[in-house]
């Protein structure tokens, strides 16, 4: 939130998604200024995601594809994400993150937000300008001496066909904040500042660190201590039981598969599947998930995991955040692994659940990003989806077998 192939041939072996069968001394006086040093991102300089992946191995213990896609297959461009980084730099020589860059907090959007900001806190001085969407706008600034995250809807959104969702996310994450006042969560998140419910407006803490990943899907994924922590702290909020009347359910599971397969990504086999399995979990108890656990919503910070951008958060199938974190780290083998294995962990019933909340998550990747015009890297990105829901495909009709 801070600064937002082919169908793989299985082995003989073993399938992770397989289902049950029944220095710093003092500095001297000329030693060049840290700033005019280029400093390599923490976890990535010169490290390559396939260095602790198995040569030919996806996480599922299935080969890894190289063949081309079949001719005719459209290949879709990744729609750009939401915002951009505005903090201009020269180069060699990273903005501060303190650093006041004016033209940025005086463009119209920007000065309308601090406008609906300062209404409600009046004491609010910007600072910097982390992101100007389509969706939202925002501001890092100070209270005082207290660093706070200031964020509103942008004004873009007003004249988007999706106005009326946008706005009712917002009041859903302004009412999580307000809930975790009442109810704190075991996990470590921004302290509300200040909220307008009317006028779409949060103001937060400003929590020190840095996102796990800036792209939805990234390239180089954390490092392997990196996902343990940020896995153990989505599996303690899961496991957190807060007062039934917090939250509520997030999903309508019939609708969406009802809806993938109207538009043909479900087949009728899939969408039959599918059905038997939720049948099955008609008693099982919902657990409270993020609901968009991407890398990109978890900073890491000295005090741990820092878990931001709730506008999804309620009541889901047991297994939904794995299911989301599963999806993004198609280049951390040893990622899902471990996701499939604390799946497995929670018996028959947790399992099937992820497997379901697996398919519909990869359906909303592949519908995100499967646009006319893709790139190469897009392509990649593509085929992997692609790839993967197979896989969880096959996984289903396999757990559906052996009822």
């Amino acid at each position: 939130m801070y600064s937002s192939a082919t169908t793989p041939t299985p082995t003989a072996t073993r399938t992770a998604l397989r289902p049950p069968t029944a220095a710093a001394g003092r500095p001297g006086p000329k030693q060049v200024p840290p700033a005019s040093r280029p400093v390599a991102p923490r976890g990535t300089e010169g490290r390559s995601t396939d260095a602790r992946v198995p040569a030919g191995r996806t996480a599922l213990g299935l080969r890894t594809p190289e063949a081309a896609p079949p001719v005719g297959h459209r290949l879709p461009l990744a729609r750009q994400a939401d915002g951009q980084v505005l903090r201009a730099r020269r180069p060699g020589q990273p903005l501060g993150p303190e650093r006041i860059d004016p033209s940025a907090l005086q463009t119209p959007a920007v000065r309308a937000a601090l406008g609906s900001v300062a209404r409600i806190c009046p004491a609010f001085t910007p600072r910097q300008v982390l992101r100007e969407g389509s969706r939202h706008i925002l501001v890092a600034g100070t209270i005082g001496r207290a660093p706070v995250v200031a964020k509103c809807l942008a004004p873009q959104a007003v004249r988007s066909e999706y106005f009326e969702q946008l706005v009712a996310d917002f009041h859903h994450e302004v009412a999580v904040y307000r809930a975790f006042v009442r109810h704190r969560p075991p996990v470590r998140l921004p302290r509300l500042v200040a909220a307008d419910h009317d006028r779409c407006v949060l103001v937060m803490e400003r929590v020190p660190g840095r996102p796990a990943a800036r792209e939805r899907h990234p390239v180089n994924a954390p490092t392997p201590g990196e996902v343990r922590a940020l896995l153990g702290a989505v599996r303690t909020l899961n496991l957190w039981r807060p007062p039934g009347d917090v939250f509520q359910p997030r999903l309508d599971y019939q609708l969406e598969i009802a809806r993938y397969h109207s538009v043909g990504q479900l087949t009728d086999r899939d969408a039959g599947d599918l059905r038997g399995l939720l049948h099955g979990l008609g008693h099982t108890p919902l657990q409270l998930c993020h609901g968009d656990a991407l890398l990109s919503n978890m900073l890491l910070a000295p005090s741990g995991p820092v878990l931001v951008d709730w506008e999804q958060a309620g009541w889901y199938l047991p297994g939904y955040d794995l299911a989301v974190l599963w999806s993004v780290l198609s280049g951390d083998t040893a990622a899902r692994r471990q996701i499939s294995q604390l799946a497995q962990n929670g018996g028959t019933l947790a399992r099937d659940a992820f497997l379901v909340n697996l398919v519909l998550v990869l359906m909303r990747e592949i519908r995100l990003y499967d646009v006319p015009g893709a790139g190469e890297e897009q392509r990649i990105m593509i085929r992997r989806l692609y790839d993967d829901a197979a896989l969880a495909r096959r996984a289903v009709r396999a757990a559906v077998g052996t009822r």
